[in-house]
């Protein structure tokens, strides 16, 4: 193998590294950010038209995610403690997209405990933009036994859009 080829292969698998890093950084913040109530922290992790559905909301920009954050159900949410916690993701980067998918919940204070008040399967379809990589579409489904959570799974895992 030439001094050139040995190179670009570590190249590429720096970049590779630095890639997965960033975009296992970016959806661990997710859940520290949103309880911790910063909308624009929040919102920043979305491409400017970048989409998030969740079970009954379908946010369609960075200004609605920011919106939902700041929104009376949520901030009910994080007052009354919560922990929006995102489980390692799957990442698969293709060039300047990625897909990535984790399991994720919700954990809520109540009677003096913590109870789980929802888990669900969260696929992500990232792009690298000049800015770094940003969430071009979140799709996150109940893991209530259904297809529809268990294709998010399998799909993100396989590195498949939605």
């Amino acid at each position: 193998m030439s001094e050139e080829t040995r190179l670009a292969r570590l190249e590429q698998r720096v970049q590779w590294l630095t890639d997965q890093l960033a975009i296992s950084q970016l959806i661990a913040s997710y859940g520290p950010l949103v309880d911790a109530g910063d909308a624009d922290g929040v919102a920043a992790l979305w491409a400017e038209d970048g989409e998030y559905d969740v079970e009954g909301w379908h946010m369609r920009s960075r200004d609605d995610v920011r919106a939902m954050v700041r929104s009376d159900s949520h901030q009910e949410i994080i007052n009354g403690g919560s922990c929006h916690f995102l489980g390692p993701a799957h990442v698969t980067v293709d060039g300047d997209d990625a897909v990535a998918v984790c399991d994720s919940i919700l954990v809520r204070r109540r009677n003096g405990g913590f109870e789980i008040d929802r888990a669900g399967a969260s696929h992500f379809v990232l792009k690298r933009l000049p800015e770094g990589w940003r969430v071009l579409r979140r799709t996150t489904r109940l893991l209530n036994g259904g297809v529809q959570a268990r294709g998010l799974l399998e799909a993100g895992v396989r590195g498949r859009p939605l």
